[in-house]
């Protein structure tokens, strides 16, 4: 049932670092949210105004009405199931888990509580770029989608090869799971599923356990093509996503992460422009939009908010597109059989329940 309009919605972290601190901020922007306590095991919540728990048992049995888990992955599908199985709603971190079967376990919870809501967070969609790139595509004023591309990098930074991201057992991979899995979930909106997948995994620099470089091609049965370059030796952050129609296409460049390294967000769409005799001529007219503001966790926020005090069905980022972009990561993974192991134990094609 929906909570009453007439009261808060009381929330919960779980897991108080960057991406904690980040969904606390945007819950104190928001008139719907009421924050009641962390659960924080490495100091990261001194100082705050709410309860600090130590476990996040103690922090379910405080009474929330949601909770937002943050932790590291392998982490996320335990804190999910116990607060589900209490019929706590929940928005989930991506990537959702270390491994398919994480979201399998997920989503079985989820079956069984089915007035909870589980929401996980791939953010990319809430962006103005994308948004605006989406309804492009869906008005057809530029025919269908013939294959898209992507690339989504960055520098590594500071001790990149110490942090918990690039262990195995942490993680269950490394940058294609912690960041190419938003451009393939984007790739998803673009082209809907994939069934065809082609992959070179390497570890070409860094000394860690997991890849960090994903070469992947990708194919689905309307014949789109889907190319994406995930990558930790890039030397610079990066992020494009093209999209090529019958008639044009869309480029977004950029992006407004939370870190503001990745430049200024911009949407390039132009119109194919045609000789006498109806072919189409290089380089056409762009128009090119830029975006300053980053409204993308409020408007992420507020949809689950919409779900919880609605009773409505959570339509993105829902534990169904958490299943397909995880099962197309471990496709991936398994594709190229000489790259770097990067799931954590053996990958298994589990059917989706």
């Amino acid at each position: 049932m929906p909570l009453s309009r007439d009261r808060r919605i009381k929330a919960g972290i779980v897991g108080y670092g960057r991406m904690g601190k980040i969904r606390g901020a945007c819950l104190g922007r928001r008139n719907e949210w009421e924050l009641i306590g962390i659960c924080d095991i490495q100091n990261h919540g001194m100082g705050c105004d709410v309860p600090v728990f130590r476990e996040w048992s103690g922090l379910l049995s405080a009474g929330p009405d949601a909770v937002f888990v943050c932790t590291p992955n392998r982490r996320l599908p335990e804190v999910v199931m116990d607060a589900v199985s209490r019929g706590i709603h929940v928005f989930c971190e991506k990537p959702p888990g270390c491994t398919l079967e994480d979201v399998i376990r997920m989503r079985e919870a989820e079956a069984a509580h089915p007035g909870v809501k589980l929401k996980f967070g791939f953010n990319h969609r809430y962006h103005a770029a994308v948004q605006d790139a989406k309804a492009i595509v869906d008005s057809g004023r530029l025919g269908r989608v013939m294959w898209v591309r992507g690339i989504y990098g960055k520098a590594g930074g500071s001790r990149y090869d110490q942090n918990w991201r690039n262990r195995r057992e942490l993680s269950g991979g490394g940058i294609l799971i912690d960041q190419g899995i938003h451009m393939l979930d984007l790739f998803r909106l673009f082209c809907d599923d994939f069934e065809e997948v082609k992959s070179f995994l390497t570890r070409s620099y860094w000394t860690v356990e997991v890849e960090d470089n994903a070469f992947v091609l990708l194919r689905n049965s309307r014949g789109q093509v889907a190319m994406l370059h995930s990558s930790a030796t890039q030397w610079q952050h990066r992020f494009m996503a093209e999209i090529y129609l019958e008639r044009g296409y869309l480029a977004i460049t950029g992006i407004l992460s939370s870190t503001r390294t990745y430049g200024r967000e911009t949407l390039r769409v132009a119109r194919c422009q045609y000789d006498a005799e109806g072919y189409p001529q290089p380089n056409p007219e762009e128009t090119i939009t830029y975006y300053d503001e980053d409204r993308s966790w409020e408007q992420e926020i507020d949809d689950f908010a919409r779900s919880i005090l609605e009773d409505r069905p959570v339509t993105v980022g829902g534990s169904s597109d958490a299943y397909q972009v995880m099962s197309l990561v471990q496709q991936i993974y398994t594709a190229d059989p000489l790259g770097p192991r990067s799931a954590a134990g053996e990958l298994t094609g589990a059917a989706m329940p």
